[in-house]
């Protein structure tokens, strides 16, 4: 079977972020052709070169379309456009595949996915892993009312035309089928490598954050982006920066990189660490004592899937998390982390206290408790044999 899989942003392990779209792919093509329609911005982005970047049985095919976190929503918008295009371009000039996979965001990519699944006559799948376009509305970025409603309906026509729908968090699988009308939604986490994490050099982990005897690492690791709540965590380290014991650690780039550098320099107890490739962000999770998943306070963020908080619970580092959705329901009921309101710094900075001085044996249980979870439902490499084998139905 030739599968064509339409991913703006590739990547690989290499880089700083989680690599499941290289997973994904490596799955497929294990078993069948494969050609991806990319950009250069994964490849730009890596910081070492210990995976293939096209794995055997792949075509890629990158396109030159620059990208920045930092971007304006103007610069975005023509990004998102030069890719539509030209990866449109680009499809309807393949020989025809039997499916199409389509891996959002933003819009634009399963829109091409729609236009060229016409062409060729084949099914296509629609991969949600953030909800557009309410992302982008609730974060100011769409301020017209008539582009709001011209978005909602394009996302309805994209969810009733794809062959299946494949969602990334419970809540996720929960607005895509009240949005679509039909229950063709797969639930597919979005996991964690088990594998990588056992090869993770922990070592490394600690030349690169050293800690003193008796301190602890709270670890940020991930996108310093507007909707993570930077400004939070490093009021809440402020908080607590007469307790020498408790390091905060900060890893990634992105909008708030100023900030955190400015904050590393003024208060003793916050670090600012360059992005890492992924493996050696998995050792760090497995260095810290207490990882943070954080957010602004907006509807859309409480049905995200935020890798770093698989990748803390396969570390067995519990988690407290600012999401009221799943993720606060999934900490709470596992034993292996706690919730705080979103943007409350207060409150973060008693939580980590708290966590920190609890006694050895209920940090060994929630530690526990952390790998158990993650081991049976964010196994990553069993989610994408189950993932190929829905594609696989498809045809």
């Amino acid at each position: 079977m030739h599968i064509l899989v339409l991913l703006q942003y590739y990547h690989t392990p290499d880089g700083p972020t989680a690599g499941r779209p290289y997973a994904l792919v490596q799955a497929l093509a294990g078993h069948h052709d494969v050609t991806v329609i990319t950009t250069q911005t994964g490849k730009e982005r890596r910081i070492t070169h210990q995976f293939e970047w096209v794995p055997s049985g792949v075509s890629l095919k990158t396109l030159q379309v620059p990208y920045r976190n930092a971007m304006t929503t103007r610069e975005r918008l023509q990004v998102y456009a030069q890719y539509a295009v030209r990866a449109g371009w680009n499809g309807l000039r393949l020989s025809p595949p039997d499916l199409i996979v389509a891996s959002s965001t933003p819009l634009s990519v399963p829109m091409v996915a729609g236009v060229l699944a016409r062409w060729h006559g084949v099914p296509w799948v629609f991969e949600v892993r953030d909800l557009w376009p309410d992302f982008p509305i609730q974060m100011g970025a769409v301020p017209s009312s008539w582009a709001q409603r011209a978005l909602y309906a394009l996302e309805q026509r994209l969810y009733r035309s794809a062959a299946h729908i494949v969602a990334l968090s419970p809540d996720m699988a929960r607005h895509v089928r009240c949005r679509a009308g039909h229950d063709r939604v797969y639930l597919n986490p979005y996991g964690t490598d088990l594998s990588l994490l056992r090869q993770a050099p922990l070592q490394e982990a600690k030349k690169l954050c050293p800690l003193d005897a008796g301190q602890h690492l709270v670890l940020y690791a991930g996108s310093l982006g507007r909707a993570n709540a930077i400004p939070t965590l490093l009021d809440a380290a402020r908080r607590l920066r007469h307790r020498s014991d408790i390091v905060w650690g900060f890893v990634g780039s992105g909008y708030h990189q100023p900030t955190v550098e400015a904050a590393a320099a003024r208060l003793p107890n916050v670090r600012m660490l360059p992005p890492q490739p992924y493996p050696h962000t998995l050792a760090l999770f497995k260095h810290a004592s207490l990882s943070i998943t954080s957010f602004i306070d907006r509807p859309v963020l409480r049905a995200n899937a935020p890798s770093k908080l698989m990748d803390s619970l396969a570390a067995g580092t519990p988690v407290v998390v600012t999401n009221p959705g799943w993720t606060k329901r999934l900490v709470e009921s596992g034993g292996c982390g706690w919730y705080v309101p979103p943007e409350n710094s207060e409150a973060l900075a008693s939580c980590v206290a708290a966590a920190i001085d609890a006694p050895p044996e209920r940090q060994a249980s929630w530690q526990r408790n952390a790998r158990r979870l993650a081991h049976t439902r964010f196994d990553r490499a069993l989610h994408m044999t189950r993932y190929r084998t829905l594609l696989e139905s498809l045809v």
